[in-house]
Parts: C-alpha cells; sequence; structure tokens
C-alpha cells in the first residue's frame, strides 16, 4: 500500500514540474530583434529602424529621399545600400559595420559602364585594384527595382592611389554587371530623417 502512495506522489511531482516547465515558457517574450548598430559609436542614426524607405538623408545642402532599402547578407556579415532620389542620378547610400566601426559610401550608378570583374580596371583615369568579391544574398524594402529576395554577386575594388575613390561591381541574380562609383563619407557629413514609423 505503501508503494502506490509512493507512485501517486511521483506523478504529482512530475505533474507539476511539467505544468510549470510550459506556464514559464509561455510567460517568456521572444528577444526583440538586436540593433546591429547599437553599440558602435555614431552609427545609431544609421541603423535599419532609423533609415529605410521614406526617410531623408540631407548632404552638401541636397535633400534625398530613400526610395528602397535593400539588406545584403553574406554569412553572419550584414551591410545595407539605400536607394537615394534627389540627386543627379542613380545615387546610394551603403551602410556598414566592420568590426565595430562604421563604414559610410556615397555611390554613383554608371549606366556608361560595362565592365566585367578583373583584378585592375582603370576608370576617369583613376587606377583600381580588387579588394574583394563574393556572393551574397538580399532582401528588398520598398522601390529598388529588383525582386523582394534573391542573390547578389559583388567586386569591390578601391584606388590604387590610396584615396578614399571606389569602384563597385553588383550583378542581382543572371543580369548584367552594374558599376559604381564612390567614396567614403563622415557621418557627419550626412543629416538622417528617420523613416516613417509603419
Amino acid at each position: 500500500m505503501w508503494w502506490l502512495i509512493a507512485v501517486i506522489l511521483v506523478i504529482a511531482v512530475i505533474v507539476f514540474l511539467v505544468l510549470g516547465r510550459r506556464k514559464q515558457n509561455e510567460e517568456t517574450p521572444e528577444p526583440a530583434r538586436e540593433d546591429p548598430f547599437a553599440h558602435v559609436t555614431g552609427a545609431r542614426e544609421f541603423g535599419p529602424d532609423i533609415l529605410g524607405p521614406g526617410a531623408i538623408v540631407t548632404r552638401g545642402g541636397t535633400d534625398y529621399v530613400v526610395r528602397g532599402t535593400l539588406t545584403i547578407t553574406e554569412g553572419y556579415y550584414t551591410w545595407y545600400e539605400h536607394m537615394l532620389e534627389g540627386g543627379h542620378g542613380s545615387e546610394y547610400l551603403s551602410v556598414e559595420v566592420d568590426e565595430g566601426r562604421l563604414n559610410l559610401s556615397w555611390w554613383i550608378t554608371r549606366g556608361d559602364l560595362r565592365l566585367e570583374p578583373r583584378r585592375d580596371v582603370t576608370v576617369d583615369d583613376v587606377d583600381y585594384h580588387l579588394k574583394e568579391s563574393g556572393r551574397a544574398t538580399f532582401t528588398g524594402e520598398g522601390e529598388t527595382g529588383l525582386p523582394p529576395q534573391g542573390e547578389v554577386a559583388y567586386h569591390d575594388m578601391e584606388a590604387t592611389d590610396g584615396g578614399d575613390r571606389m569602384l563597385g561591381m553588383e550583378r542581382f541574380g543572371d543580369g548584367q554587371w552594374e558599376t559604381s562609383l564612390g567614396h567614403e563619407v563622415l557621418p557627419g557629413e550626412l543629416t538622417v530623417y528617420p523613416a516613417p514609423k509603419q
């Protein structure tokens, strides 16, 4: 008879523990999405919850509207390309954090350049050398002119004269290579007015 009481007590303890764990799991909220720029000095206003479609970026007295944003991911590394309207053509702002440092680059797409990737190239009397290349995935938001998601190949080059000039080539899906010329910008050169909340 005492063994029956022991079995009932063991079953009661197991039921109590299982129900308690279920209730605890139900009450534990999902962790909030972490801002990858939160711990980088000066990067807060360039984070994905501030800078996106509908945001205004002011540079040199000109206001640019962010029409679309690409989030590009290669392994654990993510960067953003914000398509801008309001300047002299097809311009975009690239935002990335690399080894704890905020990197901002201003790009102008050059439709007149039909280049294929190679190690060295000269454009407008500037010599460029390959820095890195690879493949990544992207998701788009807003007006990007691209599908909502896909794959992109990239080929990044830097000027051999040691300046801040860059040449980038991207190919989205099976499309043609697109060439852009860019240069680094400092956070103080830009003013960002946040995108409206959805």
